[in-house]
């Protein structure tokens, strides 16, 4: 049996010393950082904008259960250490397809060329998988935890009351002379140097000063009106950002379930079969994780228990439609109408009677060869079965006499 070299096989295998191996690995680690460090620059002047694009859920649910919408900063670096975690995180995150392609370039010399295509199918499926997992988190799960955690400690309007003759009350209380706010959604368009109002979105008393060192120009000042009761929800900043980049990575990694089962179906770990037949069992895993990864509540649990589910199912099926074979042969996409005309046509083959006579007149010379010993196909096709005085009884089985 002839082995194939790998040069056959389209590797790019060298002869490589530790040292090389270390020289080349310190050299990618230069070019990981080349993208990173730059772009973390560019990212620290538009940290505001993200850091206000991450807290919008937060703020929404705040607003929707009554609450000021604002975070709080109880540190005077806690602002410039936010900003500071935001760009980093944020370069990584941006230049990740660069430092992927890095780690590519630095195995990719030692690998064949049917092991390169198992990489080529994983990469991009991952990135995949993690753009939806964030996507997921922030447009759908985290408003929906956060409505629900907030709703927890919001206390309810306990002296409310009503006012059947509310504009009368307020003519009554302007010519009194006592102080009377309005209450505006918007601003008004001439605000008057002192006006004061209630915004009842924000709940917030607003009111028009002067900027200070410079009495010509104004500003909207604003302090938050909370309801009477012994817990007074307000977030900080850092702790907050700290719990969403928490769940990011959380949702983040249970995303790859389909590319983990995909792994263990490949190194013959998992079935197919028997992923189907326990379900059950995934179904129970799949709400441990989501017990684990969430806050204590039911609803951010089914939130990630839902999706996690579906990735299993999702990981069946890349087994179904990418074992390692295909892969590896880089028929990943390829017609699969021969082979299973070929499986059909192997099992009528084996329910076939085992003890029916065999005719050689059946088979047409060119199956013959290649059933036969390659060396001697051209020999077996000009000779005659039937002058074979050994292949008479042989040939024929138990069924023949």
């Amino acid at each position: 049996m002839q082995h194939s070299s790998p040069e056959s096989d389209g590797s790019h295998r060298g002869i490589m010393s530790f040292g090389d191996h270390l020289e080349e690995l310190r050299f990618r680690l230069i070019l990981c950082l080349v993208v990173p460090l730059p772009l973390a620059i560019v990212l620290f002047a538009f940290a505001s904008t993200i850091r206000d694009f991450l807290t919008e859920p937060a703020l929404r649910a705040m607003t929707a259960n009554g609450l000021p919408a604002r975070m709080q900063a109880l540190g005077p670096a806690e602002v410039l250490t936010t900003d500071l975690k935001l760009s980093l995180i944020g370069a990584i995150v941006l230049s990740a397809p660069w430092i992927l392609w890095q780690a590519w370039k630095f195995v990719e010399p030692g690998l064949y060329a049917n092991e390169r295509r198992f990489v080529h199918l994983l990469v991009p499926g991952s990135a995949g998988l993690t753009l939806a997992g964030l996507a997921f988190l922030y447009w759908v799960m985290l408003p929906l935890m956060l409505q629900v955690l907030i709703s927890f400690g919001v206390p309810g309007p306990a002296n409310a009351f009503g006012i059947t003759d509310a504009a009368e009350r307020v003519d009554q209380i302007e010519t009194t002379g006592m102080p009377l706010f309005p209450i505006r959604t918007d601003p008004p368009e001439n605000p008057a140097p002192g006006e004061v109002w209630i915004d009842p979105v924000t709940s917030e008393l607003v009111m028009v000063v002067p900027v200070r060192g410079d009495e010509n120009k104004f500003e909207l000042l604003s302090t938050s009106l909370n309801r009477a009761g012994t817990i007074a929800q307000e977030f900080r900043l850092g702790e907050y950002i700290g719990f969403v980049l928490t769940l990011a990575l959380a949702v983040s990694i249970a995303f790859q379930m389909p590319l983990v089962i995909l792994l263990l179906g490949w190194i013959g770990l998992a079935d197919r079969r028997f992923l189907q037949r326990n379900r059950r069992y995934a179904l129970l895993v799949c709400a441990l994780f989501g017990a684990v990864l969430t806050p204590a509540d039911v609803l951010s649990m089914i939130l990630l228990l839902i999706p996690l589910y579906l990735l299993y199912e999702v990981g069946i099926l890349l087994l179904r439609f990418a074992p390692a074979d295909r892969v590896a042969r880089g028929s990943l996409f390829s017609d699969r109408s021969d082979a299973v005309s070929t499986a059909e046509e192997d099992a009528s083959r084996s329910s076939e009677n085992p003890y029916e006579p065999y005719d050689p007149s059946t088979v047409s010379p060119t199956a013959r060869n290649e059933d036969l010993d390659p060396e001697n196909r051209d020999e077996s096709i000009e000779s005659d079965p039937d002058d074979d005085p050994g292949s008479t009884d042989e040939t024929r089985g138990p069924g023949g006499s």
